[in-house]
């Protein structure tokens, strides 16, 4: 039977990688939640069990949000949860295809560049011609 796991961390975008129609039948797969990484500083505060617990929580919503997807294409597959590097549980697994279908992640909207006055008058023309605007309105 062959294996293929899937590295998941957001269900929307999980499923639009997986291909509408399965490889067919003899595949199980394995959908691995790949939880954000806490910061260095947000750690040190808290316990490895409290860790765990948002860790848990974490993948129970997402695979709430992605199993009726998979339910709905009669796919035989199994959820786990990454508890920690990627290497060690991929050939724990014995993927036979590895499929990243994780959020890029430079995929948000990219902030708007900060608002700098060339001059120092130009802020205030700016805020002239807004004024003026609203009043010809």
């Amino acid at each position: 039977m062959k294996k293929i796991v899937v590295l998941i961390d957001d269900a929307a975008h999980a499923q639009a990688q997986l291909p509408a129609d399965g490889p067919g039948e003899g595949v199980h797969w394995v959908f691995v939640a790949c939880a954000p990484r806490l910061t260095h500083r947000a750690s040190k505060w808290l316990a490895h069990g409290a860790r765990e617990h948002w860790r848990a929580k974490w993948a129970a919503r997402l695979f709430e949000a992605f199993e009726p997807c998979v339910r709905a294409r009669g796919w035989r597959y199994e959820l786990v949860v990454a508890r920690g590097p990627l290497p060690p549980l991929l050939s724990q697994l014995g993927a036979d295809e590895v499929i990243d279908a994780r959020r890029p992640k430079d995929a948000s909207p990219a902030p708007l560049p900060p608002f700098k006055a060339s001059t120092p008058g130009s802020l205030w023309l700016v805020m002239l011609g807004t004024w003026f605007a609203a009043e010809a309105a």
